[in-house]
């Protein structure tokens, strides 16, 4: 057995990792950037290594690096975990190179599967159904555009070397092509150093199944039966689930069957995911079931398939990796439960899901749920990484059961002051289709603004905030959107707030605190006395458009004094490895664009300024 493993990576995988290693007696070190010197699994490990600045480019993603910090630390092992170097041939061929065991599938397998274009020819090859697409080498605009046409649409663009989202893009007009597939190359580039792409007719009620593979270096591969990944948000994740819903013995044995032929054709070890796309507009069916790719890696949502198989994925990998044969048979493994995971991250769904950074000054995620974090109170939630917080994952007897567990720690969780989106989370997993498992990729889009969680704490909630700023007994009998006898006036997040009291005869409000922090349906609000006019920012009524987090200006869309229409794209701000579109909030006419493309700004920079005038 491996005796000292070093994790090449951060945050709640790491910790999550760690915490398994250290069950099984086996000596743990940590990396980490200039920016997580503090982080909790730098605290949690046996020895820390400090292995560059902050950006993943000099730090995380310097293999180099790494493997210097595991030869100087006597490590073992290498585990990657997720994202980061994890699925990189060249690292894991780097690691075995320099005498040291890699937590992981074979290079040649990372590579078979490592671009989506080849693991699909590959995988028609051996049998195992795949998506109708153009999966060639001819990477010519026009080309790809006519194979568009041909496939029909809507399409996909994907990149071939993408995941998590990335550079993909859902086009439905021919018209929007070009452009379309400009921003996935370019955003491919950046984020996989790989522009090329595949283009995949889109399924229009797609569910996306998923299969968990093991393999070992003894020649037996099993299944731990599927996931359901469908409820996402531009093709990220949001909430998955263990088994998928709908799915009879039949299509559950045909789908797993062909994962198992996919991880067979590449002789894979390790931990992988077989990932398909489902026709969802007759139900599951096996012979409406197609390959997609292959995640040759632990997946992020491997908690649900470890609570209904109870078994530890990393314990696996950590036994496979030191050469022993797999803990279990297929036949084995069974279902037990139901299992839903949801991804807490600091974002602000008001603000179009932008990441919310800074110091967690409260963080309780409760303890109804299993919590996979690498946060605690005072952590930080940087620019850096991507926002995610934790994992909440709930596991009940029926699907209903782990739903509505999973939605009761999702609405109790207190984060404070950065924005998270546990209350979009809770009203997903209320929403009427999706408790009904009637769902598919784009329930969340068809949703909208149902989603959204609201913008203040409900009259009951913020009453008893009131209550307690003003001290005890003050404000009895208070009511708000009553017959006014009295009024108190709070600031709810810089908002100012009017609460209809009913005080007895003389008395007025007079504080107690100097603030609360009100919490409810995933939500948490500041709640002060009011303090008269706070200082505003720039917003869009005035035309100023500001940075709503620091990154960098990949795109200047229009010049000044240029006529613009409301909606239409002015700048490209690149962060948190995703371009946001900022967009004019009203016709008029260009006033400023102070930076250029390339140029780094912080949150609340200015980055155009809209005069109220008619367009051309």
């Amino acid at each position: 057995m491996i005796a000292s493993l070093l994790i090449a990576n951060r945050g709640e995988i790491a910790c999550r990792i760690i915490r398994t290693a250290r069950r099984m007696g086996i000596r743990t070190i940590a990396v980490h950037s200039d920016a997580d010197a503090g982080a909790l699994h730098v605290a949690m490990a046996d020895r820390r290594v400090a292995i560059g600045p902050a950006p993943a480019r000099e730090s995380y993603l310097r293999g180099d690096r790494i493997i210097a910090a595991a030869l100087e630390t006597g490590a073992q092992a290498i585990h990657p975990g997720y994202g980061f170097l994890s699925e990189n041939a060249e690292f894991a061929q780097a690691v075995m190179d320099a005498g040291l065991i890699w937590v992981g599938p074979d290079p040649a397998s990372i590579t078979a599967m490592g671009l989506k274009d080849a693991a699909k020819a590959r995988m028609a090859a051996a049998g195992v159904p795949v998506t109708p697409g153009y999966l060639g080498a001819d990477q010519d605009d026009g080309h790809l555009a006519g194979q568009a046409a041909m496939i029909g649409y809507p399409v996909l663009i994907k990149a071939v070397a993408g995941g998590g989202g990335k550079g993909m893009r859902l086009v439905a007009d021919p018209a929007e092509f070009a452009d379309a597939l400009a921003s996935c190359r370019r955003e491919a580039m950046g984020a996989f150093g790989n522009d090329r792409v595949l283009i995949e007719k889109f399924i229009t009620r797609p569910r996306h199944i998923e299969v968990q593979v093991f393999g070992d270096r003894h020649g037996n591969i099993v299944h731990l039966f599927e996931r359901d990944c469908s409820l996402q948000r531009r093709h990220q994740k949001v909430i998955e689930e263990a088994p998928a819903p709908g799915m009879d013995e039949a299509t559950r044995a045909a789908v797993c069957r062909a994962a198992v032929d996919a991880a067979r054709a590449v002789d894979y070890v390790g931990a992988g995911t077989v990932e398909f796309i489902a026709d969802a507009g007759e139900g599951l069916r096996a012979d409406r079931i197609w390959f997609m790719e292959m995640n040759t890696r632990l997946q992020v949502e491997h908690p649900v398939t470890e609570a209904i198989t109870r078994v530890d994925l990393v314990e696996w990998q950590l036994r496979v990796a030191s050469g022993e044969v797999l803990p279990r048979r297929q036949e084995e493994l069974s279902i037990h439960g139901w299992a839903m995971e949801a991804r807490l991250y600091a974002e602000d769904p008001a603000r179009g899901f932008l990441p919310s950074v800074g110091r967690l000054d409260a963080f309780d995620p409760g303890d109804e749920v299993r919590v996979d974090t690498g946060v605690a109170k005072g952590g930080q939630i940087t620019s850096f990484y991507d926002p995610m917080i934790a994992k909440l994952i709930a596991h009940g007897t029926t699907r209903d059961e782990a739903r509505r567990k999973l939605a009761g720690a999702l609405d109790r969780a207190v984060v404070w002051p950065l924005r998270t989106n546990a209350g979009f989370l809770v009203k997903a997993l209320h929403h009427p289709d999706f408790a009904g498992g009637h769902m598919d990729t784009a329930l969340i889009a068809r949703a909208g603004d149902a989603l959204m969680p609201d913008p203040l704490p409900d009259a009951a909630a913020l009453g008893r905030a009131v209550a307690e700023l003003g001290g005890a007994g003050a404000l009895a009998g208070f009511r708000l959107n009553g017959a006014r006898q009295g009024r108190a006036r709070v600031m709810v997040d810089g908002q100012a707030v009017e609460v209809d009291v009913a005080p007895r005869e003389g008395e007025i409000f007079q504080p107690a605190l100097t603030r609360i922090i009100l919490s409810e349906h995933g939500q948490s609000w500041e709640v002060r006395p009011y303090r008269g006019a706070v200082a505003g920012v720039a917003a869009a009524g005035d035309g100023a458009i500001l940075a709503p987090m620091p990154g960098t200006i990949i795109a200047v869309h229009v010049a000044p004094g240029q006529s613009v229409s409301k909606g239409q794209k002015l700048v490209t701000l690149e962060a948190m490895k995703m371009e946001h579109g900022l967009a004019a909030p009203f016709d008029g006419v260009v006033e400023e664009m102070p930076f250029a493309q390339g140029a780094q700004v912080r949150e609340g920079m200015l980055l155009a300024r809209i005069a109220v005038g008619e367009t051309a």
